[in-house]
């Protein structure tokens, strides 16, 4: 995992060679890069690349700067401001080793308090939400973001050979990817950051930020705006496990984006039961429909060789040597519909491990289990087992008993990542967490990610439906009366993202994903046709909660 750090840009950074660069937005919100590199650096580094991965680009700066426009092109789809968004960027050394970076740093550049239309008095709120609430520039600022990134990230000495990946697909393999990282530091500029510091938890000028007014914590049952003391907050940024968010919309969407993955054994009955996974960076990701067959023991058993045919089945396959990708890839080959993976790490019986690697071939999911867990299973296949492998959204990974999201709040504290972040136990993985994983999508809104949540709490207007993955999603539950099939909503979705910046193009694939889904057979020859179009045309019956009588559906 790479980490990801930030630390608070409040103030206008120096003057530089400034050149303007519209993101062109087809939301309601228009989002400006404003390029603030000398010559020859970050956005003007005249390198010749080749286009990759939607990016059209044919030198460095151009492919960095597109890769920005991409990321601006997301939120300005979603965001309903009424007032423009500068962002201020430019590329810098940043701190980094051989194994860690620092790959951005961005924030407000301008805070406000007691604005027209402030939702809440003596409140902080960061630049460019202030203005949008305002419906007005408050400072006419030339930017309400700064932003700066890691020039030297993959080189030798800085994060080696992990630079950032230019491309618009998220097909970054063990690179960086680029828009995720800008998607993630964007939004801590749009006010996914609390402006009172986190260190000694003093209020900034003796008032709260809109921020504090969600962080609520467990063990005091206080948010930060009720606790009276600098040192309440202090030792609740460091209260591990028990600094939540108790906003409406985050805690509204909690049980629909984070889940728990399990292996539920559904037979025999005398190993019946749900049992801790850890999950994989590569594949498939877990759904909560989940996916159930018999449990059957691969051969070999350590799945390091071509295999005996899985068709239809889980298999079951030990750790052994070799790496997860190889072993998850043998057994798809052999006709396995998911894989259970046994530690075989005796000294430590209980472990589960998270599997790490990269192979966009694969496209089944895999889980791990324990040691005890697969010892135990393993002693039941002679007499057949019977698993599901899924996600529990009942069970939301990293929220609370009482379904708050939780915070970032490690012991002793981190500087840049503390509270200002989403815990890093969150599953599915999100964008907000303090480190950047691989396997986060471009998508920014529930079901998917909470990002956009914690801003609409915080007073942002938004329409998810610019979310391509979201509007995927909505064909599938509109049109077919079904969650999407991992397959089928990422080549939806990825076919409106692979046109990149063209809007033109965008408009097009959007119409023909619609059109496609009022044309397709499991729309038109069921009986849900009749009742959307009844629906859309009548609404319901009167005193019924249908729209449609039933002599009239036959």
């Amino acid at each position: 995992m790479t980490k990801l750090y930030r630390r608070f840009l409040l103030a206008a950074t120096s003057a530089a060679a400034l050149l303007l660069f519209s993101a062109s937005a087809f939301g309601s919100t228009t989002i400006t890069i404003l390029n603030a590199d000398s010559p020859g650096v970050g956005f003007n580094d005249p390198t010749a690349v080749a286009p990759v991965g939607n990016n059209p680009g044919t030198t460095l700066g151009q492919q960095c700067l597109n890769a920005f426009q991409f990321a601006a092109n997301i939120w300005g789809a979603i965001l309903n401001g009424n007032t423009p968004i500068v962002i201020r960027a430019s590329w810098a050394p940043l701190t980094c080793s051989t194994n860690s970076a620092i790959l951005g740093a961005a924030g407000a550049n301008n805070i406000f308090r007691d604005f027209p239309n402030a939702p809440f008095p003596g409140t902080w709120y960061s630049g460019a939400l202030a203005n949008s609430l305002a419906g007005s520039d408050l400072n006419f600022a030339t930017q309400e973001i700064n932003a700066q990134f890691n020039v030297n990230l993959g080189n030798p000495g800085c994060l080696d050979g992990s630079p950032f990946y230019l491309g618009l697909d998220n097909n970054h393999g063990g690179n960086t990817d680029l828009v995720t990282v800008l998607l993630h530091e964007f939004s801590h500029g749009f006010g996914f950051q609390t402006f009172t510091n986190t260190s000694s938890g003093a209020l900034n000028g003796g008032f709260p930020s809109v921020f504090d007014r969600f962080l609520f914590d467990d063990t005091s049952g206080q948010t930060w705006v009720q606790m009276t003391s600098d040192s309440q907050r202090q030792a609740s940024a460091i209260n591990t496990n028990n600094l939540t968010w108790n906003g409406p919309v985050v805690t509204n969407d909690v049980h629909s984006t984070l889940a728990t993955p399990l292996l539920k054994v559904n037979s025999p009955a005398g190993i019946a039961g749900n049992y801790t996974v850890g999950t994989a960076a590569f594949g498939s990701p877990l759904a909560t429909s989940g996916v159930t067959a018999s449990l059957v023991q691969g051969s070999p058993a350590d799945g390091c060789a071509s295999m005996a045919s899985f068709s239809g089945k889980l298999a079951l396959i030990d750790r052994g040597s070799g790496n997860f990708t190889g072993k998850v890839k043998n057994a798809q080959n052999a006709g396995a519909i998911g894989v259970v993976i046994a530690n075989n790490d005796s000294a430590n019986p209980t472990v589960v491990v998270q599997m790490g690697g990269s192979d966009s071939s694969i496209v089944i999911s895999a889980v791990s289990i324990s040691f005890n867990n697969g010892n135990t299973i393993n002693g039941q296949l002679g007499g057949g087992v019977n698993a599901t492998m899924r996600l529990d959204t009942s069970l939301p990974g990293g929220a609370d008993a009482q379904g708050r999201a939780l915070l970032f709040a490690p012991n002793p504290f981190q500087g840049g990542s503390s509270v200002s972040h989403w815990d890093s136990t969150a599953y599915p993985n999100q964008l907000m967490e303090p480190g950047i994983n691989g396997d986060l999508t471009h998508s920014v809104v529930p079901n998917a990610d909470l990002t956009l949540s914690l801003l609409r709490d915080v007073g942002w207007k938004a329409n998810a439906i610019g979310d391509n993955q979201f509007f995927a999603r909505q064909h599938y539950l509109d049109f077919l009366n079904r969650e999407p099939d991992t397959s089928g909503l990422r080549f939806w979705a990825d076919g409106i993202y692979a046109c990149g910046l063209d809007q033109a193009c965008i408009d097009v694939h959007r119409i023909n994903t619609s059109a496609a889904f009022f044309l397709s057979i499991e729309f038109q020859q069921t009986g849900y046709l009749v009742y959307r179009v009844y629906k859309g045309a009548y609404g319901n019956i009167s005193g019924a909660p249908v729209p449609i009588r039933f002599s009239e559906f036959i």
